[in-house]
């Protein structure tokens, strides 16, 4: 009666799902203030375990469209970032590099306990460095949050995700050296695509607003000409097997010093990206194996509790020193507890390039992502609300930016 009836499954099951996730995002959000992306993974996080038909398996063009929606939100933190402020205050930079290796340090000793592998113990320990960009940005945006929090929070997770992609690139063509001693393959691997990527950024971020400083452009427009150049940095990225999450990183950031600007209500590109946004965080969610899931509980409750303290305590011993107090120094620390959408994406990217310990690195940290997806955006949120920060009224059901 229905010959085509898996295939009608299959084709639903996104849209239905993207649907449910939407809707149970905002009814939380405006009741519970909940973060709209933690209800998006929850959503994501069902739709794995029921394993719904179309949505769990392998669909090609998927990973594609998730990097392109990450990217977009890396490009929107570049853009945030002031190049300036790290010369002002070398501090901030200081404490973003010592935060970054000794996160790495102890991860990687912590994980020691467990008995993995040196290999899988330096992924796990490359990805622990990174604070989740996707989250960070999303919530923030949210809340129209802006203050000293704020920035030093968008600076460290730039810092962050610029060492574990640095980091994971060398462990890539460490790995490839001593499985096939091949040092042409290892130096394409990591440090060719490590230079290349910010070489693509930094030309896309020159030519991009040079182009948009032709008569007539109109902001609408600078949106557009911003969001078109990103999927083409990422089809780039993908054709020449490099980092599209770096190379979105550095256009940002070297847009911002060509001095285009976005107003705030360009910022997060308006309805296609809050569309790309939903997909993004139902789809990494959907990544998650239940089973690897139960069975890396204890060893994601200890990585993060590892990952966190190192964090908070980081940026609480360095908070004099860089112009703040202690109580926003633990705010920063616990404001960057998200890393999911940024390290899940990394390691199947270099999964798909041939990264053959990167889908048991996954398994061993699905237990720490499942709780970093779920409330790593909500302890951001309450940490930039604790900042006061936020600078929210409620109105017509709606948040909005009151005027200061």
């Amino acid at each position: 009666m229905f010959p085509n009836l898996p295939f009608l499954l299959q084709s639903m099951a996104w849209p239905l799902v993207l649907l449910l996730a939407w809707v149970l995002g905002e009814r939380l959000h405006r009741g519970w203030k909940v973060p709209r992306v933690s209800s998006y993974v929850a959503v994501g996080l069902l739709a794995s375990l029921f394993n719904l038909p179309g949505l769990t398996a392998e669909v090609q063009g998927l990973p594609f469209l998730a990097n392109v929606a990450l990217s977009l939100l890396l490009f929107e933190l570049g853009y945030r970032i002031n190049l300036r402020w790290f010369r002002h205050n070398p501090w901030v930079l200081a404490l973003g590099v010592f935060e970054s290796v000794l996160t790495f340090t102890l991860v990687y000793g912590a994980s020691g306990w467990f008995g993995l592998a040196t290999d899988l113990r330096l992924i796990i320990a490359a990805l622990s460095i990174s604070a989740s960009p996707a989250g960070i940005v999303r919530v923030a945006n949210e809340l129209r949050s802006a203050g000293q929090v704020t920035e030093r929070v968008m600076h460290l997770c730039a810092i962050n995700c610029l060492v574990s992609v640095l980091a994971l690139k060398l462990l890539v063509g460490y790995w490839t050296l001593s499985t096939s001693g091949d040092l042409l393959a290892a130096v394409f691997g990591s440090v060719h695509a490590l230079l290349t990527s910010v070489v693509m950024g930094t030309v896309l971020g020159v030519a991009v607003p040079w182009l948009l400083r032709r008569p007539g452009t109109h902001e609408r427009g600078v949106t557009v000409v911003f969001a078109l150049a990103v999927v083409l940095l990422t089809t780039m990225s993908y054709g020449f097997r490099l980092s599209p999450l770096l190379a979105a990183l550095v256009f940002g950031i070297v847009a911002r010093e060509r001095r285009v600007h976005l107003t705030n209500a360009q910022r997060g590109f308006g309805t296609a990206g809050d569309l790309l946004t939903l997909f993004l965080f139902v789809y990494i969610a959907s990544l998650l194996d239940w089973g690897a899931v139960m069975g890396s509980l204890l060893l994601g409750l200890t990585l993060i509790v590892v990952r966190t303290t190192s964090k908070v305590g980081c940026s609480v011993a360095a908070a004099r020193l860089s112009g703040s107090t202690e109580r926003k120094g633990l705010l920063t620390g616990l404001a960057l507890m998200p890393m999911s959408a940024f390290a899940i994406l990394l390691i199947e990217q270099s999964r798909i390039y041939g990264f053959a310990p990167a889908a048991d690195a996954l398994s061993l940290m699905a237990g720490m992502m499942l709780f970093q997806e779920l409330l790593g955006p909500l302890v951001s949120q309450r940490s930039l609300m604790a900042a006061q920060e936020t600078h929210v009224t409620q109105a017509d059901g709606q948040i909005t930016r009151s005027v200061l």
